[in-house]
């Protein structure tokens, strides 16, 4: 039942042409992982990579986001599921614009209500500011846990962010540790 009813979601999404982003993509990202993970990982939009291949997270980033996720046991095909908030790439990877966000929002709460994760792993700015707090400060911020209508919500930094500032991989790899930590805690692996 649950994989139909993402499927049907997805379906949806692969023919959405709600916004400008579908005339420049070359696939819709949906996302990728386990249905019934309790640990959702939610970053901003495509990239060139995530476009072509249409899956999130496979580029530079993404191989840099396995890294850190097989440091601490999850692994996008087994015990997690990855998403964004736009599904189509914005031209030349800018930031997703707000009412870009405000059309495509509701794919992922859809995506959210059918997962049912327990945390939620904003990565990077974008993403925290639209699922956490409006203000959220990644640089102030990161690896704070908040809830939220019982979702653990915890921001990071962007895996991209890390390959453009490589002083603040330390501080993501803590974040990550304690993501292990609540995983632990919540008994949800």
């Amino acid at each position: 039942m649950l994989e139909k009813e993402i499927e049907e979601l997805k379906n949806e999404c692969l023919s959405c042409q709600k916004c400008e982003l579908c005339s420049g993509r070359h696939n819709v990202v949906f996302g990728v992982g386990n249905p019934k993970a309790k640990i959702m990982f939610v970053g901003e939009g495509p990239g060139e990579q995530e476009d072509l291949q249409g899956e999130p997270f496979v580029g530079k980033s993404g191989q840099l986001l396995d890294k850190y996720l097989s440091l601490i046991d999850l692994s996008r095909n087994a015990n997690i599921y990855i998403a964004n908030i736009v599904k189509c790439r914005p031209p030349m990877n800018r930031d997703p614009k707000p009412e870009e966000q405000d059309i495509c929002i509701g794919y992922l709460r859809q995506q959210v209500r059918l997962i049912k994760p327990r945390i939620i792993v904003c990565l990077g700015r974008i993403a925290a500011q639209r699922l956490i707090s409006p203000d959220f400060r990644v640089t102030a911020q990161h690896g704070e846990f908040t809830e939220k209508g019982g979702i653990l919500f915890m921001g990071t930094f962007h895996p991209s962010a890390l390959l453009r500032n490589e002083s603040n991989k330390p501080l993501a790899l803590e974040d990550f540790q304690k993501l292990r930590e609540k995983i632990k805690e919540e008994k949800l692996i």
